[in-house]
């Protein structure tokens, strides 16, 4: 690779499955985390070289930053590492919400380096211990570039990703915001309220089937990463939530009233969907 220092903020699920794929490329690592424990993990496994400290002077000599904190952090995170990331030709962050830290990095003067990233990897557990090497194969990772990001600040990012074996996707702040509402954001939200249903109807976890177990898994994810995501886009997922209710709703009418073939034609209709086809 290019890149011969990055430093990698953030050494839980993503940012420490990034380090790894990075050690093993050649790339020296130096690595922060507020969390003693997965800073104290990444050393023993000799995936970082270096630990910085929370001045963030450190990545003075790095070519790479990559920003992976909570999005409510990110954007402070950013302004502390702004002034000392002088010699990095790519800034990027990885967090689930975009127009924020993309808007903070222009505000910052850092725009032209920075180019927001979003994997879509990962599963819901967290920390050093979680994280895998080989993590983002063939996953698809949004990129939003800030308003003046130069072309080789693109390019640099989407050969990041390449060589991390992801498929890069161009795409604005706004509109990764408003897509990922209901792509990531909305289930994420659905898997909490049902894990909450069961709970109050005093049915623990381990009495479902897979397909209940499926449902739920992402109720599992850190409560603290996704109060900051849903704060975050609260006006996108409501509008997705509001869409789910609807639907809900409509079901407990057909439900209600025993009207068994409208019944048939909703599910067949979510089974298209499924597959990938128009229903019927």
């Amino acid at each position: 690779m290019p890149t011969r220092r990055a430093a990698v903020v953030g050494l839980g699920l993503i940012g420490g499955s990034i380090a790894r794929d990075l050690a093993s490329r050649g790339v020296a690592v130096s690595g922060y985390d507020a969390n003693a424990r997965e800073v104290d993990g990444a050393c023993r496994e000799g995936i970082i070289d270096r630990v910085l400290d929370a001045s963030f002077a450190g990545v003075a000599d790095a070519d790479l930053v990559v920003i992976a904190v909570p999005v409510d952090a990110a954007p402070t995170v950013l302004a502390r590492i702004a002034p000392h990331a002088r010699s990095a030709t790519l800034i990027t962050d990885v967090g689930s919400t975009k127009a924020r830290i993309v808007a903070a990095a222009a505000t910052l003067g850092i725009g032209d380096r920075f180019i927001g990233s979003h994997p879509l990897a990962g599963s819901h557990r967290s920390g050093w211990e979680s994280s895998q090497s080989g993590m983002f194969a063939d996953a698809r990772v949004y990129l939003c570039p800030a308003p003046n990001a130069t072309m080789a600040s693109i390019r640099a990012a989407t050969d990041l990703w390449h060589e991390l074996g992801a498929r890069p996707t161009l795409i604005g702040a706004a509109q990764h915001d408003e897509r990922l509402a209901w792509t990531s954001h909305m289930p994420q939200m659905i898997s909490g309220s049902l894990a909450l249903a069961l709970s109050r109807a005093g049915i623990a976890r381990d009495e479902l089937g897979p397909g209940g177990l499926t449902m739920t898994r992402l109720a599992g994810s850190s409560p603290a990463m996704w109060t900051a995501i849903a704060a975050e886009n609260a006006r996108a997922i409501d509008d997705a939530l509001a869409a789910a209710e609807r639907e809900l709703a409509s079901l407990r009418v057909l439900l209600g009233g025993g009207d068994i073939e409208a019944l048939r034609h909703r599910l067949s209709t979510a089974r298209a969907w499924f597959d990938g086809r128009q229903a019927d």
